[in-house]
């Protein structure tokens, strides 16, 4: 019988807090890539003669292979370092951009962007939140918040960036620039140390334990003592077809372990990662049309447009750094943070929809960028509060599987809903819808769910004060 390890308490700080300005690094310079794809790729798909729906569908085609690299992620961050996860990642999005400055058809930048930059953003992810996570218990929600501001950091400089060099180098030179900007990120992933020691695996073993059956690993009988082949052919052929349905059985039973498929079970658990990648799907989209809209729709020229996308990922910034405080102090859910930024999402980009003026655009941004914040910092905090630790990678995964589907197919229905209407406010309004939605559905079970805990709370009272009571007499 093995000896039980003794638990190791979570530091809440120490390394940790190099582990978060690791993770700010690499977020700052690999994160950003989604943000300004507008900025950086609209322009020359425009004169490649490409339509919203092809920009639209190389952008979803990234998203969805960065979420459906959750199928493999679980299995990849149990087996390997966050390390050398993150080192991948980066090397992938660096090696995608790369690409990207030589491409000259649609094509192109599906296998360049939507394949290796997707890929490479799935694995940095959920890499980098599972490393902060490890060393953070009460400070978690600060110490995500510090590592997500690089990200923001960097949707405030890169904009700008990218504009002066499009202005006076052009596009080639702009995305060849990207590239080697993203592998400053590997200095960072150099530093994302474990917390535990890394576990050892036997790949040789563990394959062949994945294929043996029960039987087959529960033999304790030694070799000169095991029952001879039965001769007769049926008898054969029906220990052939028992031995291939053990396998099988095995193995799909090993494949819901890896990618703990067990929490698909939870109802709850489904709602929020349905309505996650709904928030996901609107934000991606947003995204990609926001300097679109501000460029074609209301007539600003590139600075004012890349101010305004500044001004979004400012407010961003700050509010990264102040709501973890504020919601750590408060314990108000992770959920419930979350919530509430997707409804000040779904007015502020309402309001902006229907916005000509500058002043009032800048100002829109602002509340934009805020109640980002919101719904961007809670996303993995809502999933990891919800899940058991050794959930969390396959919880995570799941999360971007869902977030994949619906980028593809939902996401893929906003941008042919731009192309039909030639309307960038209706596009826009029509993502609200998927805002709209998961506040209509949440609302009701976060209510419910509150007052249960209340009714449990005063029940728990009453019975504290009736034994209270009865010590007395």
């Amino acid at each position: 019988m093995e000896a039980v390890q003794p638990s190791v308490s979570v530091p809440d700080g120490g390394w940790g807090w190099v582990i978060v300005a690791a993770v700010a690094l690499i977020n700052m310079t690999n994160q950003y890539t989604h943000s300004v794809y507008g900025l950086l790729f609209g322009a020359k798909l425009k004169s490649m003669q490409e339509h919203t729906f092809t920009a639209a569908l190389i952008l979803n085609l990234s998203s969805l292979t960065l979420n459906f690299s959750g199928l493999f992620i679980g299995p990849a961050i149990k087996t390997f370092k966050q390390r050398n996860v993150a080192a991948a990642g980066i090397l992938l999005v660096s090696f995608g951009l790369f690409l990207c400055a030589f491409a000259t058809a649609s094509w192109h930048f599906i296998v360049s962007y939507s394949l290796f930059v997707g890929l490479g953003l799935g694995l940095i992810t959920p890499s980098t939140f599972i490393a902060i996570n490890s060393y953070f218990t009460t400070k978690r929600g600060r110490a995500v918040g510090l590592a997500l501001a690089g990200s923001g950091l960097g949707q405030v400089i890169v904009p700008h960036l990218v504009r002066l060099i499009l202005d006076y180098y052009g596009f080639r030179t702009t995305v060849l620039a990207m590239s080697l900007l993203s592998l400053f990120g590997l200095f960072g992933a150099a530093l994302l140390q474990p917390f535990s020691p890394p576990v050892i695996h036997n790949n040789r073993q563990h394959l062949r334990l994945l294929l043996s059956t029960d039987d087959e690993k529960n033999k304790t009988v030694p070799p000169q003592t095991q029952v001879r082949v039965v001769e007769a052919g049926e008898e054969a052929r029906a220990q052939i077809r028992k031995t291939e349905d053990g396998c099988c059985r095995n193995v799909s039973q090993r494949l819901v372990q890896a990618m703990d498929l067990e929490l698909l079970q939870d109802v709850t658990f489904l709602s929020i990662i349905v309505g996650m990648a709904l928030v996901y799907t609107s934000t991606i989209q947003f995204t990609m049309l926001f300097p679109h809209f501000l460029m074609y729709s209301v007539g600003l020229s590139t600075f004012n447009t890349a101010m305004c996308m500044s001004t979004v990922a400012g407010a961003d910034i700050i509010c990264r750094l102040l709501l973890p405080c504020i919601t750590d102090k408060l314990k108000i859910p992770y959920r419930l943070v979350f919530l509430l930024g997707t409804l000040g999402l779904f007015i502020s980009r309402a309001a902006l929809a229907e916005s000509m003026d500058f002043t009032t655009i800048i100002v829109m941004s602002i509340f934009t960028g805020m109640t980002k914040s919101a719904t961007v910092l809670n996303n993995n905090l809502t999933i990891s509060s919800h899940c058991r630790p050794e959930k969390l990678p396959g919880g995570l995964g799941l999360n971007m599987i869902a977030k994949g589907v619906l980028v593809i197919t939902v996401g893929q229905l906003l941008g042919w809903i731009r192309d039909y209407t030639h309307s960038y406010t209706l596009s826009m309004h029509a993502q609200n819808i998927l805002l709209l939605l998961v506040v209509l559905v949440w609302s009701p079970e976060l209510f419910c769910r509150y007052r249960k805990k209340r009714a449990l709370k005063r029940a728990a009272a009453a019975e504290r004060e009736e034994y209270n009571k009865m010590s007395t007499c």
